[in-house]
C-alpha cells in the first residue's frame, strides 16, 4: 500500500511539474481550441463537415494548409460577412455564397484558432485584437 502510494505522489508532482511549464499563452491557445470547436459544431460543421472536408462541389474544404494560411486575414471577415467571391482551394473553384454568421470578436478568434489548428494545420494563436484588426481591411 505504501509502495502505492509514494509512486501516485509521485505521478502528481511529475503531472503538476508538467502542467507549470505551460506558457500562458498555450493555455489561452488551448481554451479557443476547446470553444472554436463547441462554436464549428453548432455554426460551421453542418457544411464544411465534421472534419472540414467541405460538401463536394458545392462548399470547400477547410484542409488546404496552403489557403488557409495564405487567407488568415481573411478567416474573420469571411466569417462575419459570409462569401460571395470566387474560392480556389485544393486547385478547385468554388462559386457557391456563404451566408454570414453574426459572431462576437472572441467567438470569431475562437473559430479561426480551431480551424487554422484542427484538419491538419498548426498555425497557432490568433486574437481578438486581429479579430478586430482583420474586420477593419474587409473589402
Amino acid at each position: 500500500m505504501r509502495k502505492l502510494t509514494i509512486l501516485f505522489l509521485t505521478i502528481l508532482i511529475f503531472s503538476g511539474m508538467f502542467y507549470s511549464c505551460q506558457t500562458a499563452e498555450t493555455i489561452q491557445q488551448d481554451a479557443y481550441y476547446v470553444n472554436g470547436r463547441d462554436l464549428y459544431i453548432n455554426h460551421c460543421q453542418n457544411c464544411h463537415g465534421t472534419k472540414g472536408e467541405g460538401l463536394g462541389e458545392l462548399i470547400p474544404p477547410l484542409t488546404d494548409s496552403v489557403f488557409m494560411k495564405t487567407n488568415k486575414q481573411k478567416l474573420a471577415c469571411y466569417i462575419k460577412n459570409g462569401v460571395s467571391e470566387k474560392l480556389t482551394v485544393h486547385g478547385k473553384v468554388y462559386e457557391g455564397k456563404m451566408e454570414p454568421l453574426n459572431l462576437a470578436t472572441i467567438d470569431l478568434a475562437q473559430v479561426i484558432v480551431y480551424i487554422t489548428n484542427g484538419f491538419g494545420h498548426q498555425q497557432g494563436m490568433y486574437t481578438t485584437e486581429q479579430v478586430t484588426t482583420d474586420l477593419g481591411n474587409c473589402k
